[in-house]
């Protein structure tokens, strides 16, 4: 798994590629975390490249959501969902949990 972080004005994107199982989740988490524990809150997750998402990596997603979202800080928000990862966010009732968009610009500029 490859992750490349970029620093906006108003938000952190986060392009993610390969695979995120239980192996490498922790990576993807330890990447949030760290944005995090330096107070910035807006993400911008993009899953374009990500070929599988496991539990795990479901679990990084909620986990970091529940902390942007705390008083009202901020959100993650996901972009170029793949069909695949969307249908087990779909199944695992996640997608209301999410701002799920098509466009990584948007979703920058939506911040």
């Amino acid at each position: 798994m490859k992750i490349v972080s970029s620093q906006f004005k108003s938000c952190d994107l986060l392009k993610v590629e390969g695979r995120v199982d239980s192996n490498t989740a922790p990576q993807l988490g330890e990447a949030l975390d760290k944005i995090i524990k330096e107070g910035r809150f807006k993400i911008v997750l993009d899953l374009e490249q990500v070929d599988f998402m496991s539990s795990a990596g479901l679990r990084v997603l909620i986990m970091t959501q529940k902390a942007c979202k705390r008083y009202n800080r901020g959100e993650v928000v996901l972009t170029a969902v793949p069909q695949n990862i969307y249908s087990a966010l779909e199944l695992a009732g996640f997608t209301s949990l999410f701002r799920i968009l098509s466009d990584t610009l948007l979703a920058v500029g939506n911040f």
